[in-house]
């Protein structure tokens, strides 16, 4: 017999803590667990939503268990953090491991691969899809995510990844960096949140970005008001 739902996510918890230890704060254990809290709030608020009402069923474990693993294999940490004997398929191997259903770990690794948004940008089309058949809790992660990004918590995370990798990027390493950052891609997240949940968190916390980046261009000109 397998572990029960709750063992299974305490000991992916455990190996989320474990394999991320080393990331800079703007992509933690810290950020992976507001996403956990992120989406299991937004899948509180769809259960008694208009896709409940049509029979869209949601698995909490799988809500949960993407979560934890959405960004263990982020391409931007692999370089410092990953080896030559490194398994493939790291989130389906470490579920198998823990003792998952072959089923279940198949289902956590294709959320966790398209929860990127790098990735949807490339192929809406295939999020589109899955999203309809078969695996809707990618919408309850990936808004979750994005969620994160955004609002106080999203510029806090926007100044310490370009503090922790901006100077590697072959872009100017200044904090203006951070504002176009922001701008380009930030303030336009809450236009692919996928639950009407999200969309709804996602308008609060874009309207801070919007304060917080006029604020910016007063500070930056001079003309704040003495």
């Amino acid at each position: 017999m397998g572990p029960s739902d709750d063992e299974l996510i305490a000991q992916m918890r455990l190996f989320m803590h474990q394999s991320m230890k080393n990331y800079d704060p703007s992509h933690d254990a810290a950020h992976v667990e507001r996403v956990v809290t992120l989406s299991q709030k937004l899948l509180r608020r769809e259960m008694l939503g208009p896709r409940a009402t049509k029979g869209l069923a949601y698995n909490s474990t799988v809500v949960i268990l993407a979560a934890l693993m959405h960004d263990i294999e982020d391409h931007k940490y692999q370089s410092s953090l990953s080896n030559d004997n490194k398994p493939p398929r790291v989130v389906y191997n470490a579920l198998l491991d823990a003792g998952a259903a072959s089923e279940l770990a198949q289902t956590v690794e294709t959320i966790v691969s398209h929860v990127s948004y790098s990735k949807e940008k490339k192929d809406p089309a295939v999020v589109t899809r899955l999203i309809d058949n078969g695996f809707p809790e990618l919408a309850l992660v990936q808004d979750a995510d994005r969620l994160d990004a955004i609002g106080a918590i999203g510029i806090g995370r926007c100044f310490t990844f370009l503090g922790a990798k901006g100077k590697d990027s072959g872009a100017p390493w200044k904090m203006e960096s951070a504002m176009e950052h922001l701008r380009g891609k930030l303030m336009q997240l809450q236009g692919t949140m996928k639950t009407e949940a999200g969309r709804s968190l996602a308008a609060a916390r874009t309207q801070r970005l919007r304060e917080f980046e006029s604020w910016w261009r007063q500070e930056s000109m001079n003309d704040i008001d003495m």
